[in-house]
């Protein structure tokens, strides 16, 4: 779908940052909704979109249970 959103699981990625998963999320809906950067007007439900696919994405890296890993991930505060 979008080309420029890197895999952020590991081994793939072994330290996934906040700013990682907030460009993932930002490329995410600029792809859905069509706008590199939203008129005035759309910024705020542009943002709220970010800050709910960025929350989605770290949700699933911390769930995931990744095949010869020794354990899960610890849960982000």
């Amino acid at each position: 779908m979008c080309r420029s959103i890197k895999t952020l699981r590991p081994p793939i990625t072994p330290e996934v940052t906040d700013e990682d998963v907030r460009a993932a999320a930002l490329q995410y809906v600029r792809k859905v909704s069509g706008f590199r950067a939203p008129a005035a007007h759309n910024r705020e439900v542009f943002d709220q979109a970010v800050d709910a696919v960025a929350a989605a994405t770290r949700e699933l890296l911390d769930g995931l249970q990744i095949r010869g890993s020794a354990a899960r991930r610890p849960s982000r505060p």
